[in-house]
């Protein structure tokens, strides 16, 4: 369902390699072209003590830059089913400004079987129109809730504290916005003590930015050829 009514533009898509989706508005692929799914395994759940930190958390709370064909998401998914407590409940937000159709999604993540349950599970529900706050209960224990709009306005106004963040905008030489020093400072001021952070990109003024707002950074090895990543927390 959609919480709040606003507008969105359509993300413009080109698919290369058959079905890899290539943003023309940032002239960016959306995921690694080695392998996007096990990409998210290495930097943002590993990157996060993922899934061994929500094994022992009554709740937890996942917050995402950038949603773009929900596979980071799904990925989360399918190892949360695989690994949760009993009792347990993940929330998921993230926030997007080109929400993407369903149809998109689907034609995305269809080269990954090891996720196909969560893809169609997904797509079923995604709704026609993405706008304002999507929030969807996708199981008992599992809520996802895309906030669609500028990330920095929808991490302002975020009541949420979450445990955990997955940092994957564009190549920040593409996509400036999603790593500036004032949406990090949002993303430390939203962090619980204690919280963390996984990102793919190693740029100088990310780590700056991020050390600017307060985390504890540290430089990684990066997922198939690249050298290095980024994972921090925020000081208890």
């Amino acid at each position: 369902m959609s919480e709040t009514p606003a507008g969105m533009e359509e993300e413009r898509l080109e698919w290369r390699e058959g079905d890899m989706p290539y943003s023309e508005a940032f002239g960016d692929h959306f995921y690694c072209q080695t392998d996007g799914r096990l990409e998210c395994g290495h930097v943002f759940l590993a990157g996060n003590a993922l899934p061994g930190r929500w094994q022992t958390a009554g709740a937890f709370e996942i917050g995402e830059l950038g949603f773009g064909t929900a596979l980071n998401f799904c990925e989360t998914w399918r190892q949360w089913k695989e690994t949760r407590a009993k009792g347990g409940h993940l929330t998921f937000t993230s926030f997007e400004l080109f929400p993407m159709q369903r149809s998109d999604i689907d034609r995305a993540l269809a080269r990954w079987p090891e996720i196909d349950g969560e893809r169609r599970a997904l797509t079923e529900v995604w709704p026609d129109r993405p706008k304002g706050i999507v929030s969807l209960d996708l199981d008992a224990q599992t809520r996802l809730r895309v906030v669609c709009g500028k990330a920095l306005d929808g991490v302002r106004a975020e009541t949420r504290l979450f445990d955990a963040w997955y940092l994957d905008g564009f190549a920040p030489a593409r996509n400036a916005e999603m790593w500036s020093a004032e949406l990090m400072a949002e993303v430390f001021a939203h962090t619980r003590p204690g919280g963390t952070f996984g990102t793919y990109a190693a740029a100088g003024f990310v780590r700056r930015n991020l050390l600017a707002a307060g985390f504890q950074v540290e430089k990684r090895k990066g997922f198939a050829g690249k050298r290095e990543m980024l994972c921090g927390i925020r000081p208890v």
